[in-house]
């Protein structure tokens, strides 16, 4: 079986600088990986968030806001994210900064597994969201000359 994209946040890299990404596994129930599979998925609005942080627990990132429609569940409620003991160690001195986030990218299936890509990423501000709209809008503009010459 290829591996497919379910679903993409298109409004990501608009809304957020990307730094660095991971691949994430989620844990999910049987009707929830269904749904996946029939593309009843939407990613806006949600994000990750670090939960378990006190001396005597382990710290867990959980995917919060995401929505999985299934008939019978609740549709947005917090899966847990699966990464390996350094990736979280690393991403939690990342999250303590100020200003950075868990966003996720997108959802697919790889070998039968779903897979969420998270980027850590620091939201733009408005002059910022600008100045890369009108960088991309030159060099669609510079790539439309050269292939005309």
């Amino acid at each position: 079986m290829a591996d497919s994209t379910i679903a993409t946040n298109r409004k990501a890299t608009h809304l957020y600088e990307i730094l660095e990404t991971y691949e994430a596994g989620l844990v999910l129930t049987g009707a929830e990986i269904k749904a996946i599979r029939a593309h009843k998925v939407s990613l806006a609005g949600s994000y990750g968030r670090l939960l378990g942080n006190g001396p005597d627990q382990d710290p867990e990132l959980f995917w919060v806001g995401g929505t999985i429609t299934v008939p019978g569940e609740d549709a947005t409620r917090s899966r847990k994210l699966l990464l390996h003991r350094k990736e979280i160690g690393r991403l939690i001195g990342k999250l303590t900064e100020k200003g950075l986030t868990l966003i996720p990218l997108s959802l697919y299936l790889k070998r039968g597994r779903a897979k969420l890509e998270v980027g850590l990423g620091r939201g733009r501000k408005a002059h910022d969201k600008r100045d890369v709209i009108k960088a991309r809008e030159s060099r669609r503009e510079i790539d439309r000359h050269t292939k005309t010459a």
